[in-house]
């Protein structure tokens, strides 16, 4: 059995050989900033594939992920920008800096919040990174909307800025829902896309409150929409029948009997 050492070396090799003179026309023709979806499109799909606990396909998943991350490094090591050999020891270095804890001089981070107050000490003290302004900043601009919001309020929250009682999340709710209706009754497009803008933060704010991660919940709605709608599709097509607006009822019907059957029989579902 190859140790990891063995089996990244050959991952290693292998992108040297795609990207070689010799190598796949396609791969050569990749920059980063060609492939940097890729890196997230592959992170979505490794989180829903733990979502399922699908260990085959988890380790899929992994494998694409660190198949993404060696490609953009190895291809800034052929610009003579940076190796990958100095991703991994910059990483290594500053995983044994921030846990000093565990690797250096008897630090007292002995609890979790103790441990992450002392790494936002070392990004500044140790490392001379630049004190934010708020709380806020230290979440990334490049997040998905939904994300950057659950996030943001994660933040918030932490600082006392928070709803005490889950009945009061609800109600804010309610309340943009009823928002959003009067700005669409009224016509006023913009108003109504800051209150739907409204809405949906509201709704992160539920998800937030009772523990539940927004991106994962959307993340598997999706999945259940997609493999109701694929097998909606299928019943029509036995029935010589298209998916259209005009068949709207027939498609309604079929929805419908599929939900009730998978709720009746859920270990039938199938992984996508």
């Amino acid at each position: 059995m190859k140790t990891p050492m063995e089996a990244f070396s050959r991952l290693y090799e292998i992108m040297k050989t795609l990207r070689g003179p010799n190598g796949c026309p396609w791969d050569k023709e990749q920059t980063p900033r060609t492939i940097r979806s890729n890196l997230i499109e592959e992170a979505y799909e490794c989180v829903e594939a733990i979502t399922l606990n699908d260990i085959p396909h988890i380790r899929e998943e992994l494998g694409d992920v660190y198949l993404v991350t060696t490609f953009m490094a190895y291809m800034y090591e052929q610009e003579g920008k940076f190796s990958l050999t100095d991703v991994l020891t910059e990483l290594c270095e500053k995983l044994v800096r921030r846990h000093p804890h565990v690797f250096g001089n008897g630090s007292d981070a002995d609890t979790s919040e103790k441990v992450v107050a002392q790494w936002k000490d070392i990004k500044v003290a140790v490392e001379g990174k630049k004190p934010k302004d708020s709380i806020l900043d230290e979440v990334s601009h490049a997040l998905p909307p939904l994300d950057r919001a659950y996030k943001i309020q994660k933040k918030a929250a932490k600082v006392g800025f928070d709803w005490e009682r889950i009945e009061d999340v609800w109600g804010k709710v309610k309340e943009e829902i009823r928002e959003a209706e009067t700005s669409w009754r009224d016509g006023n497009k913009e108003k109504l896309e800051e209150e739907v803008g409204d809405l949906l933060f509201s709704l992160v704010n539920v998800a937030r409150f009772l523990g539940i991660d927004p991106s994962v919940a959307l993340s598997r709605t999706i999945t259940k929409f997609n493999r109701r709608f694929k097998e909606m599709e299928r019943r029509m097509k036995e029935q010589g029948l298209t998916p259209s607006s005009e068949q709207f009822h027939i498609m309604d019907k079929l929805w419908n009997e599929i939900k009730i059957e998978e709720a009746a029989n859920p270990a039938s579902l199938t992984k996508e």
